[in-house]
């Protein structure tokens, strides 16, 4: 990512913590000088209804706040697939948990879909699924390499509720690790 800017759409049910990774996310990208706006928004549930947080990215100005077209789509939940998943970039990127039911592929959108078991990282190697927003993140970077870790970490250090930033820099590095191995593995 060097001049042009990266737009992020991070979609998943309510609770599970995506507006928080996309302010995180963005906090990152202003630490290393660059331009950055988050925006979000979440069905009139408070759990359970789709939500998103999106994230611009920029060298230069940004002129208009709002993502029209990621380039990185990152679903946790069908609801939120079926909801924002309809326009991506086609030379972006989208990014999924193994649980869901997606729908076949088609010609025009054939981008590159990385499925991950971020729910399961969370709930199974961390012990904790409210870690999934910090293992979708670092499964986000290690694909996109938008920021840099430590960038990220720091972020990630300063927003996270008091007492949670080893559980959170755990979750987010083990993130890391299986986008790091499915990359390897392709």
């Amino acid at each position: 990512m060097k001049n042009a800017a990266m737009e992020f759409r991070l979609g998943g049910s309510g609770g599970q913590g995506l507006i928080l990774a996309g302010i995180i996310l963005a906090d990152a990208a202003i630490m290393e000088g660059k331009n950055a706006v988050q925006t979000q928004s979440y069905g009139p549930e408070a759990r359970g209804g789709a939500s998103k947080a999106e994230v611009i990215i920029s060298e230069s100005a940004i002129d208009y706040p709002k993502v029209t077209m990621p380039n990185v789509l990152l679903c946790l939940s069908d609801e939120a697939y079926r909801k924002y998943g309809q326009v991506v970039d086609p030379n972006g990127l989208v990014i999924t948990d193994t649980s869901m039911h997606l729908p076949l592929p088609n010609e025009k959108t054939m981008v590159p879909l990385y499925r991950l078991p971020v729910l399961s990282i969370a709930r199974e190697k961390i012990g904790r699924g409210l870690t999934a927003n910090m293992v979708a993140l670092g499964c986000l970077n290690a694909l996109t390499k938008s920021v840099s870790d430590a960038s990220l970490e720091q972020a990630i250090s300063e927003r996270v509720p008091a007492g949670t930033a080893e559980l959170n820099l755990k979750a987010y590095r083990a993130g890391l690790a299986a986008a790091q191995q499915l990359l390897i593995a392709k």
